[in-house]
């Protein structure tokens, strides 16, 4: 994608503490849009209410400011943003793209379907508006979505084999965060999303949504993970993965050293702009590797 103005996004999730996860995502996003001279977005993805735990998003900027990052604009909320999602699913719906689902977790886990992690097509014949309780589900064509992504190279997914018609509204009324994130990316102007590996998978749903609602498609770069020693991605809940913002030089050679960038040990007790600066000089994209670091 060529735009004048390179503007990337940070998008965590307000879920619990910041962790070295959620740092290495900020530092990567970070450094890509700076090297740039583009902007870097905040944006708190809690589109996802029932999970939100209270004053994590606080945390989150709190930590982030003690790290040294600075955002372009005010800080957005998804859970503020549904009028803006609505108006995205009523396009969708003018266009006949979407179908009311009434299927339950249960009976989907009882078909072959939900076993694979594809939708089955059970209720693809319904028309809305529908008086039961439902979800509503974007219609994939049978196509193969690809694209290049600056760390794991080209990645190819047949829709209809690998994912199905997927879920953008909730039963319970609430957005999904496939739309959500799409809608966001697009209204914002995000050229470059920078996110960990666990969403790569995600990204050729919000290809085909980008297609459907008319948006650009931006560029992507999806970092590797940090990894238990099952070979599980690496949770919040992980001692070992807790951020310590009272040593931000510190934290911040961890992120550098994960994203493959080889920072100096002499790094680890130098001064939050010191670090940033190194950083900013020596960040080079092609270092970030593409397999996974166990903890």
């Amino acid at each position: 994608m060529t735009n004048s103005l390179y503007r990337g996004r940070f998008a965590p999730s307000p879920t619990g503490d910041p962790h070295l996860g959620t740092l290495i995502a900020a530092v990567a996003s970070y450094l890509q849009a700076r090297s740039k001279s583009g902007e870097w977005l905040l944006r708190i993805e809690d589109v996802d209410t029932t999970r939100r735990v209270t004053g994590s998003d606080s945390a989150i900027m709190s930590t982030l400011e003690r790290l040294g990052f600075e955002w372009d604009q005010e800080v957005t909320w998804q859970s503020r943003r549904t009028e803006q999602y609505q108006q995205a699913l009523e396009q969708l719906m003018a266009e006949e793209r979407v179908f009311p689902c009434t299927c339950s977790r249960k009976l989907l886990a009882q078909t072959a379907g939900e076993i694979s992690g594809v939708y089955p097509g059970t209720c693809r014949s319904n028309r809305l508006p529908l008086a039961h309780p439902h979800a509503i589900r974007l219609r994939v064509d049978d196509i193969m979505i690809h694209f290049d992504d600056a760390v794991s190279g080209e990645y190819r997914q047949s829709l209809v084999d690998e994912c199905g018609d997927f879920v953008i509204k909730r039963r319970d009324g609430l957005f999904a965060y496939q739309l959500a994130v799409v809608v966001d990316d697009a209204l914002q102007g995000i050229t470059e999303v920078v996110r960990g590996a666990d969403l790569l998978d995600s990204t050729p749903r919000q290809i085909f949504l980008q297609r459907c609602l008319g948006y650009s498609q931006p560029d992507y770069v999806h970092l590797p993970l940090i990894l238990d020693p099952q070979g599980r991605k690496l949770s919040k809940s992980e001692g070992a993965a807790e951020l310590n913002a009272d040593k931000p030089a510190a934290s911040l050679h961890k992120a550098l050293a994960h994203l493959g960038q080889q920072p100096p040990l002499a790094l680890m007790h130098a001064g939050v702009t010191d670090i940033w600066q190194w950083a900013l000089e020596n960040w080079e994209i092609g270092k970030i590797p593409t397999t996974h670091a166990a903890w």
